[in-house]
C-alpha cells in the first residue's frame, strides 16, 4: 500500500508542477488576504488573539482552495476513472491525497508565515515563530485528513466548487480554534506563554479521527 501511495503522490505532485493550478492560487489568496488585513486593521503590529485570528483565517481560506483542487485535474481529464480501474487500494489513494494536501499547506506556510510576520507582527514577537511550527504541522495534518475526505465527497458532485468549502469550513473549525488558542498564547503582548497540552492533543486526535473515517469510507465515496 505504501508503494502505491508513493506512486500516486508522485503523480499528483507532477500534475501540480506541470499545471500549477492549486498552489499558486492558494499563495495568491493568502497573500491578498494578508495585505488586506494589514491595511484594514490600521496597526503597525498586532498581538494575541488578533494576530492568531489573522493567521488562521488566512490559512483556512487558502486550504479550501487546495481541497477543491485535489481531484479536479483527474476528474476533468478522466484520470480518476483510470486510477479506480487499476488494482490500487483505496487507502493508498486516501494517503496520497492527504499527503499532497499536507505538502501544499507546508509550502504555503513557508511563504505566508514570514509574510505574516513582516506585515502584522511586531519585532518583539518574531522569535515566537519557531514555537509555532509544531502547531502548524498538527493543524496541517488535520486539514489533510479532513480535506482528503471532503475532496472525495465533492468531486462526484456537479456543484463541487461550492460543496467543498461548505463541507470543509465547518469541519475544520475545531482544529482552527485549537490552533488559534495555541498561537494566541505565543503571540501574547506580555510574551509567549506555555501552550496547554490539551490543544496539541485535540489537534492530534482530530487528525486521527478523520484519518480513520477516511479509511472506513473511501471505498464507498470513490465507487459512488
Amino acid at each position: 500500500m505504501i508503494r502505491q501511495a508513493l506512486i500516486l503522490l508522485r503523480k499528483d505532485l507532477l500534475l501540480e508542477l506541470r499545471g500549477r493550478e492549486a498552489l499558486p492560487a492558494m499563495l495568491l489568496l493568502a497573500g491578498t488576504t494578508m495585505v488586506v488585513l494589514h491595511f484594514a486593521l490600521g496597526q503597525r503590529s498586532v498581538t494575541g488573539g488578533t494576530a492568531a485570528g489573522c493567521l488562521w483565517v488566512t490559512l483556512l481560506f487558502s486550504a479550501t482552495l487546495g481541497i477543491n483542487r485535489l481531484f479536479v485535474a483527474e476528474q476533468e481529464e478522466g484520470g480518476l476513472d483510470a486510477v479506480l480501474l487499476t488494482p490500487v487500494e483505496r487507502t493508498a489513494i486516501l494517503l496520497a491525497k492527504a499527503t499532497t494536501l499536507f505538502i501544499f499547506m507546508v509550502a504555503l506556510e513557508l511563504v505566508i508565515v514570514p509574510a505574516f510576520a513582516l506585515l502584522l507582527l511586531g519585532p518583539d514577537l518574531l522569535p515566537t515563530l519557531g514555537g509555532l511550527i509544531p502547531t502548524l504541522l498538527l493543524v496541517d495534518l488535520a486539514i489533510a485528513a479532513v480535506g482528503a475526505l471532503v475532496g472525495a465527497i465533492a468531486v462526484q458532485s456537479r456543484i463541487r466548487d461550492l460543496l467543498a468549502p461548505l463541507l470543509a469550513l465547518p469541519l475544520l473549525l475545531p482544529a482552527l480554534i485549537a490552533g488559534a488558542k495555541s498561537a494566541e498564547l505565543l503571540f501574547a503582548a506580555a510574551g509567549p506563554a506555555p501552550i496547554p497540552g490539551r490543544w496539541p492533543l485535540m489537534l492530534a486526535l482530530y487528525a486521527l479521527v478523520f484519518g480513520l473515517l477516511g479509511v472506513a469510507l473511501y471505498d464507498y465515496l470513490l465507487d459512488d
